[in-house]
């Protein structure tokens, strides 16, 4: 017999719960990024930065979410810029990181579940498997980043008149941005300049698209089609893949078409632009709802059945173990394939060959209810501070809690109370949803005895 790994969550001890620790540690990152963006050096005037600008930037950047009180290029200096780039890494590569070893960490005990009881807590996540995944995060990300960043630099060598390092700099600032689903951008209108370059909209878009889909899925495809290019035959892809893969095509697709539908006409936002560049725009704002944060049209000019889907993407969000925010899009289609069977009248919840256990459906529902709840309370609650339209504070609220970024222009005017219920939907919508599914998925037990049945009267 070989020796066994001691458990994680006994091995970290009770205040080390997996789930615990991405908390902490965010919080960490989060208030080390205020103090240094608070200091002198951060900012373009040589001032020192107040508390409340400070800790929504640091938020708004390791939450990976775009929204901004100041404008990122001429408040804050280059160290501030650096800064804010790093705590974007930070936060992007942390979030896929926890985000896949509480998955791997999770499926391990479930899967042991399904055994011996008695063994339930030998085998969980080891060190070789934690290494990999560390690597292939980190691996995958670079990757990504550096040719985007070289795509980006040379088209923008090729349209300006911009040094070869302000090219370098500018290309790698969005290409880490975009990639980590952030939303930071170096100009005040975000991509509105660009907005008909393909050679800047479509990397930036692909890069944000990767980020957002999690890295299991990119990892999982990424090697099946290296194997059949290779003539390797390996088992075809996971439960979570497909459904992952699946839905966010879907809803991708209902974006696009939706959207540029929707704003074909607006003279402020598609109208103007000729047909490629309509369909560009559209197929880029269909998208980056999902939760990328960048922009090439004016969002506050976006027609208010516009707002209301971009609402619905944004609270859905990307995938799970990704850079995007939101429930994700596993949780809204388990969701869908509950009321699906129940619909049918299927006493079981069947999905490609596989049958949903029951933790998993309680788990989705979960996370979707209690975000749901915290979306509208934040809602009336920006209400009565801001005094400000129902379509713009929903927008903002479902913005900050799917760490979106996206904004109608009304971020920088809310009170600062306002902005303290942002930080804390920026931060709860970045870790809430991953560490209460994994904190409900490592608290499951056995009941040692079931109450007498009773059905009360449903709808």
């Amino acid at each position: 017999m070989g020796r066994t790994a001691l458990p994680v969550v006994r091995r970290l001890g009770p205040l080390g719960h997996p789930a615990r620790l991405t908390v902490v540690g965010f919080t960490a990152v989060n208030l080390l990024g205020m103090l240094l963006l608070m200091l002198p050096i951060s900012s373009e005037s040589g001032s020192w930065t107040a508390p409340e600008t400070a800790l929504f930037t640091s938020t708004s950047a390791v939450c990976v979410t775009g929204l901004v009180v100041v404008d990122t290029a001429t408040y804050w200096s280059g160290f501030g810029e650096a800064v804010v780039l790093a705590l974007i890494q930070i936060g992007g590569l942390g979030i896929m990181t926890a985000a896949s070893l509480l998955g791997l960490l999770v499926a391990r005990r479930m899967g042991l579940r399904m055994q011996l009881i008695a063994q339930a807590e030998t085998k969980t996540l080891r060190l070789g498997e934690t290494k990999r995944v560390v690597v292939g995060v980190l691996a995958m990300s670079l990757s990504i980043e550096v040719i985007v960043a070289v795509v980006l630099t040379a088209r923008r060598l090729a349209t300006t008149g911009d040094s070869f390092a302000s090219a370098l700099y500018w290309g790698v600032f969005h290409s880490i941005s975009a990639y980590n689903n952030a939303g930071f951008g170096l100009h005040p209108d975000s991509l509105v300049g660009v907005a008909t370059d393909g050679w800047i909209i479509v990397p930036i878009m692909i890069a944000f698209v990767l980020g957002g889909i999690g890295f299991p899925v990119v990892f999982e495809v990424s090697r099946a089609m290296r194997s059949r290019l290779r003539g390797v035959r390996i088992p075809g892809w996971s439960l979570h893949t497909k459904i992952t893969v699946l839905t966010y095509a879907g809803l991708l697709a209902v974006g696009v078409v939706l959207v540029t539908a929707l704003e074909w006409t607006n003279p402020r936002t598609l109208g103007p632009l000729a047909l490629p560049g309509k369909l560009l725009a559209g197929v880029f704002h269909g998208a980056s709802p999902r939760t990328a944060g960048f922009n090439s049209v004016d969002v506050g000019a976006l027609h208010p059945t516009t707002l209301l889907v971009n609402d619905a993407l944004m609270f859905i969000g990307g995938g799970s173990a990704g850079t995007a925010g939101g429930i994700k899009v596993t949780t809204f289609a388990l969701l869908a394939f509950v009321v699906y069977a129940e619909v049918r009248g299927q006493p079981t919840v069947h999905v490609m060959g596989r049958r949903l256990a029951a933790t998993v459906q309680r788990q989705a529902i979960t996370v979707a209810l209690l975000s749901l709840g915290v979306v509208l309370i934040s809602t009336m609650t920006l209400l009565r501070l801001s005094h400000l339209p129902l379509d713009d504070v929903l927008f903002e609220v479902t913005s900050a809690f799917g760490t979106v970024g996206l904004s109608t222009g009304i971020t920088a005017d809310l009170p600062t109370t306002g902005h303290l219920l942002l930080i804390g939907l920026m931060f709860i919508g970045r870790v809430g949803p991953i560490t209460l599914a994994s904190a409900l998925a490592l608290r499951e037990h056995e009941r040692r005895y079931e109450l007498p049945e009773e059905r009360p009267i449903v709808g």
